[in-house]
């Protein structure tokens, strides 16, 4: 007999792990399809204002027993040469941390799977298909291997791809095309531990540097696509030349030695037209994606994430304007994001007639909002 579901998730990052989380909690048999990333993420941060969030959705203590790397804090290069300190501890929250990525997501997934949500892991979702009364979806991680299920609505939380929504109706809005290209490097003897995050201005586009849980550093370079090119900053030589016309995040690097080829990722500001459609919804980066400068993206994951699982169990329960209500609040956190965004580009005025700072200095407003869901504190943007 084919299982039956109130919800499958495809995905298993922190969105579809909220998401399979809050379902579970509130009694509903969901599905959880985590594919495995073809990469390891690395040097993601959790901003103090996380403390918080995690206490809401009862992950505080899970979290502080995974061994995550403090950050005391940001010193940034923006709006003129000279380096600038935010500490962290002279905040409501206190510090920060570096992420270990994959034992954080990890732990995310062995809650959903505690308060009863099925976990399938690597797995796919194959192909869906709209029926009368839902989805009949296909799930495995091989021809072989693959086994239908029904479900009444399947959470899109497959990052930047957004491959459900796109699928299915949905169509993604991009505001820029800012892209980045980071490595690791390894410490040397005598390198210095210093656990802020450094985030540099530079003519065509900016850096930042980060010490990640393993002792390795982390950088990347975020440039717009087309002042890249076809990829030469995917080149070990390239990417350090790049690197040595910098000051602060070279300075930073100086115990430090090249430890991965680059890689090159999207990392533009970009949404879905409703993060809502016929029988889905859209969580974290399928929804809403953040240029990193905002330390927002693993929040905004969380915080629409569990509530797109409940507001399908709401749905589910009779409140027939639930989902619609979801979709206008990812709409208002957007909103707020962009407009946070805006003024701290604005901040930076060395190189306004470059293309770079010239495409951000005339950012179009995007949508209106004057309530700011998150709350961001004042550490949000670097």
């Amino acid at each position: 007999m084919t299982a039956r579901y109130a919800a499958v998730v495809a995905g298993g990052g922190p969105a579809g792990s909220a998401a399979a989380l809050a379902l579970a909690r509130l009694g509903r048999r969901v599905l959880l399809v985590d594919a495995a990333p073809s990469a390891p993420a690395v040097g993601e941060a959790l901003p103090p204002v996380g403390r918080a969030l995690l206490g809401e959705l009862g992950l505080l203590d899970r979290f502080l027993r995974q061994g995550h790397a403090m950050s005391h804090g940001n010193a940034s290069a923006w709006g003129g040469g000279e380096l600038r300190s935010n500490d962290f501890m002279f905040g409501l929250h206190g510090h920060g941390w570096h992420l270990d990525r994959a034992r954080f997501d990890a732990g995310l997934r062995d809650a959903a799977r505690e308060a009863g949500a099925e976990v399938v892991s690597p797995a796919r979702v194959a192909s869906m298909a709209r029926t009368g009364d839902g989805w009949r979806v296909r799930v495995g991680s091989s021809a072989a291997s693959v086994h239908e299920v029904t479900c009444d609505w399947v959470v899109d939380a497959t990052g930047r791809s957004a491959a459900v929504a796109r699928r299915h109706g949905g169509a993604r809005v991009r505001h820029d095309r800012l892209v980045a290209f980071h490595a690791r490097f390894r410490p040397l003897p005598g390198a210095d531990e210093d656990g802020r995050t450094l985030v540099e201005a530079v003519p065509d586009g900016w850096w930042y540097a980060a010490r990640l849980p393993s002792g390795e550093r982390v950088a990347a370079y975020l440039t717009d696509a087309r002042a890249a090119g076809r990829g030469p900053l995917l080149e070990p030589a390239a990417f350090e030349a790049a690197l040595a016309r910098t000051t602060h995040v070279r300075a930073a690097l100086a115990g430090y030695a090249l430890a991965s080829r680059p890689r090159g990722a999207d990392a533009g500001s970009a949404r879905l037209d409703s993060a809502a459609g016929d029988g889905w919804v859209a969580a974290g980066d399928a929804a809403v994606s953040f240029d990193p400068l905002s330390s927002h993206g693993i929040l905004t994951a969380l915080h629409t994430g569990s509530l797109a699982g409940t507001a399908i169990h709401a749905h589910l329960g009779g409140d027939t304007g639930a989902i619609a209500d979801y979709a206008r609040h990812v709409d208002a956190v957007y909103a707020s994001y962009f407009r946070h965004l805006q003024r701290y580009y604005a901040t930076e005025p060395r190189w306004s007639d470059r293309p770079f700072w010239a495409r951000r200095h005339r950012m179009g407003h995007g949508p209106a909002a004057d309530a700011d869901p998150l709350r961001p504190s004042a550490g949000a943007f670097p």
